[in-house]
């Protein structure tokens, strides 16, 4: 079957930056395409012909599956599948499978990295000294902006997969104690705490949890209210798990000791967003790039590769499907 197989990847560019080798990936069909990006507009006629349809973000809905009979493989260059109408796939007969763990490292240290700027005041010293405050000060260092050490306190973790783990071991080895909590629509463990139980009792709380219909906005004003005054929040899972708002609100108040988001509710955020304000203080936005490092993104390359040859085999794996 692979040699009369035609691919099509609908949004190479959100994945390959001009640094990875798709060698292997180009081996696995008899014809890849490669499209920087597609607009809704384009993806049925893109699609035409092809048997394998290769995605990150582009939505593959049951009208394009309709307008596409040919259709039998969806390769999700990505975990999530929010993007594709998986009932239709499965009354048409289309696979989907996705790509797993590809991110671990690179987003448990961006989760770190933002966690320790958000202590150390990063941001606010950067600022300090380019705008000369360090150079005008009357001693050898400038303390302007309270730092807090990680080391013994207490760390809460919503999502305990292979991301929530790896962001516990990087957090014990700071020395800080690791609670997990419980997610709604999950069966109940001793070892995860309701949210209620959980959020007072952590110096910070880090997200690593998908976003479903039980999960969206998670932390509103309420849950918000409910964390210490100066806990610091991490999102690094779904900008929807947040009511952005709230968040806003809530650092303006300056009941939270800090927030930091490498994902919003809407990506890029081109309608705007509550947490681009310029007057949010102790709030860090990453672009969605924790994911990124050219070694997570190679990895991509491998397991959709791994993913077309399987199921080619009659053996797929990472079936979601």
């Amino acid at each position: 079957m692979q040699n009369s197989l035609q691919a099509v990847f609908l949004d190479h560019a959100s994945l390959d930056r001009g640094d990875l080798d798709i060698t292997p990936l180009q081996q696995a069909f008899q014809r890849l395409d490669l499209y920087p990006q597609s607009s809704p507009a384009q993806v049925i006629t893109r699609l035409q012909g092809a048997q394998v349809a290769i995605i990150n973000k582009v939505v593959v809905d049951e009208a394009i599956m309709a307008a596409c009979p040919q259709l039998r493989l969806i390769l999700l260059a990505a975990t999530g599948s929010n993007n594709v109408d998986l009932a239709a796939a499965r009354a048409r007969g289309i696979a989907v499978c996705n790509c797993q763990g590809y991110g671990t490292a690179s987003v448990a240290q961006h989760s770190l990295m933002l966690l320790l700027a958000l202590a150390a005041r990063l941001p606010d010293y950067q600022r300090a000294v380019a705008d000369g405050a360090w150079q005008r000060a009357e001693q050898f260092c400038l303390l302007d902006y309270p730092m807090v050490e990680l080391a013994g306190k207490t760390l809460g973790i919503l999502g305990y997969g292979e991301l929530g783990q790896a962001m516990a071991r990087l957090a014990e080895a700071l020395g800080m104690r690791v609670l997990l909590g419980q997610l709604p629509g999950r069966p109940a463990s001793p070892r995860h705490l309701p949210l209620e139980r959980l959020l007072p009792q952590v110096d910070a709380l880090s997200l690593h949890c998908p976003l479903t219909a039980q999960t969206r906005h998670l932390l509103g004003a309420a849950e918000l209210a409910r964390l210490k005054p100066g806990a610091l929040l991490i999102n690094t899972a779904r900008g929807g798990l947040i009511d952005e708002q709230a968040l806003a609100d809530a650092l303006r108040r300056g009941h939270l000791g800090g927030a930091a988001c490498d994902v919003l509710s809407e990506e890029p955020p081109r309608q705007g967003n509550p947490l681009l304000a310029g007057d949010i203080p102790r709030l860090i936005i990453t672009p969605h790039n924790a994911w990124g490092s050219r070694e997570a993104r190679q990895r991509i390359v491998t397991q959709l590769q791994e993913n077309a040859l399987a199921w080619q085999q009659g053996q797929p794996c990472r079936l979601i499907n």
